[in-house]
C-alpha cells in the first residue's frame, strides 16, 4: 500500500462522542449518566431536561454522529483508505465499552480515536482518556484481549476544520440585511468551563490564565476574522465568548456569557451579531438550545439583529482533516517523517498527552497518554 494511503499499524479508528437522548424516555437517564457522581439533585436534572424536551427529547448530537460516520468512511473509501470505522459515546448507546468490545471481537488490536471535541481541556480531553481507561479495565476484567488505544490529536488549527467554520461566518454576515452587515460584530461562542479547569488545560508548560483552553479558542477566532477580513475587506469587531454554564453560582466559570454579551455590545451600538460556535464540532443541543433557542430570544428583545453560523458537522474538509490526521500518525508511529498540518503561531498540537496535562482534580487512570496503565 503507498504510504499517503497506509494507516497501519493501525486497524480501526473510533468516533468517540458525548452521546444524547434519542426518545423523550431516554432524557433523565442520560442525564444521570452524565451527572454520576456529582450529586446533582433529581430536580435539577429535570429542569435541564425541559430543553431536550423542547426538541422532543431528542439531542441532535447521535444523528449528528451518523452524518460523520457515513462521511469519514466515504471519504476513507474514495481514498483507498482501507480503515473500518467504529462509533461509541461516553453517555449513551452506543457505548464506548460495547464498541470496544465489539472491536475487539472483530480482532481490531491498534485503534486510534476520534474524539469530538476539537480543544484541550479536562472535559474535552482527558475526560474522554479516562473513559477509555475505564472501558479498557471492564475488557480486562472480562478476559478479552485488549487493544492499544491511541488519541488523534487536537484539530482545532487544522485547515479541514477552521475553513468550513469561516465559511460559515461569511454566509452568516451575507444573510444580514446590507445596512447592518458592514459593522455586525463576531461573536465567537464555546462552551464556559470553570477558570480552575482553562488554567490547568493543556501540558504543564501552557497553564496559567486561561491556559491551552482559552490560548487555542482565541487563536481560531483570529484566524477566522483575518479571513473574513481578507475575504470582505471588512474589520468586523469580534470576542471570544462562553455559553452553556452550568456549574454552582460560587465557582468562577469563564465569561462573559453570550446573552450578557449581546446585551453589552447591543447598548455599545453594535448593529448586529453573528454567533459563531467554534467551540462544537456539530449543532447538538447545547448550540440548538443556548444559541438558536436562548441568545436568540435575547436578541429578540433587545432588537439586536443575529445570525447563528454553522458548525462543521460531517463536512467533506472535516472528513479529509480527519483522514489526513490518520494517515499523519499512522506515518509517524512507522518511524517516517511526516508534515503536521497546522493553521496560526499554536502549530500542531502534541500526538500523546503529557503527566500533567488537563488534570484532574481527583486523579484517575487515563488511557492514550504518557503514564498510561494501558500503553
Amino acid at each position: 500500500m503507498s504510504p499517503e494511503r497506509d494507516p497501519g499499524p493501525y486497524d480501526a479508528l473510533l468516533l468517540l462522542s458525548f452521546g444524547g437522548p434519542e426518545g423523550p424516555e431516554d432524557v433523565l437517564p442520560f442525564l444521570e449518566n452524565v451527572t454520576r457522581g456529582r450529586g446533582i439533585p433529581r430536580e435539577r436534572l429535570k429542569e435541564v431536561g425541559q430543553h431536550y424536551f423542547l426538541f422532543g427529547g431528542v439531542s441532535p448530537i447521535n444523528e449528528q454522529n451518523r452524518e460523520l460516520l457515513a462521511a469519514l468512511r466515504e471519504d476513507f473509501a474514495e481514498h483507498g483508505v482501507d480503515l473500518p470505522v467504529y462509533w461509541g459515546n461516553r453517555n449513551w448507546a452506543p457505548y464506548l465499552t460495547d464498541a470496544l468490545r465489539e472491536m475487539v471481537r472483530d480482532g481490531r488490536r491498534r485503534v486510534l480515536v476520534l474524539a469530538t471535541s476539537a480543544y484541550a481541556s479536562y472535559s474535552g480531553c482527558r475526560q474522554y482518556r479516562e473513559n477509555l481507561a475505564e472501558s479498557l479495565a471492564a475488557l480486562e476484567a472480562e478476559g478479552l484481549p485488549l487493544p492499544r488505544v491511541d488519541k488523534l490529536r487536537h484539530f482545532f488549527n487544522h485547515p479541514g476544520f477552521v475553513e468550513p467554520m469561516t465559511e460559515g461566518v461569511l454566509a452568516s454576515l451575507a444573510d444580514l440585511p446590507a445596512e447592518v452587515r458592514e459593522g455586525a460584530h463576531l461573536a465567537f461562542t464555546t462552551h464556559s468551563i470553570p477558570t480552575a479547569a482553562a488554567d490547568t488545560s493543556g501540558p504543564e508548560e501552557a497553564h496559567g490564565e486561561g491556559g491551552a483552553y482559552v490560548a487555542q479558542h482565541l487563536a481560531v477566532a483570529r484566524l477566522i476574522a483575518g479571513a473574513v477580513r481578507e475575504r470582505t475587506g471588512v474589520d468586523h469587531p469580534w470576542r471570544l465568548v462562553y455559553q452553556s454554564r452550568s456549574g454552582a453560582p460560587h465557582i468562577p466559570w469563564l465569561e462573559p456569557d453570550i446573552c450578557d454579551h449581546l446585551e453589552s455590545v447591543h447598548a455599545a451600538g453594535a448593529p448586529a451579531v453573528v454567533m459563531a460556535p467554534i467551540g462544537f464540532v456539530s449543532d447538538h443541543m447545547e448550540v440548538r438550545y443556548d444559541l438558536d433557542t436562548e441568545a436568540r430570544e435575547k436578541a429578540a428583545e433587545l432588537g439586536l439583529p443575529v445570525r447563528r453560523s454553522a458548525t462543521v458537522g460531517a463536512d467533506p474538509r472535516f472528513a479529509a482533516a480527519v483522514r489526513e490526521l490518520v494517515l499523519e500518525r499512522a506515518a509517524a508511529e512507522r518511524g517516517q517523517p511526516v508534515e503536521r498540518c497546522a493553521l496560526g503561531a499554536l502549530g500542531p498540537s502534541h500526538d500523546l498527552c503529557p503527566v500533567g496535562c488537563c488534570p484532574a482534580r481527583t486523579p484517575r487512570p487515563a488511557a492514550a497518554g504518557a503514564g498510561s496503565p494501558y500503553a
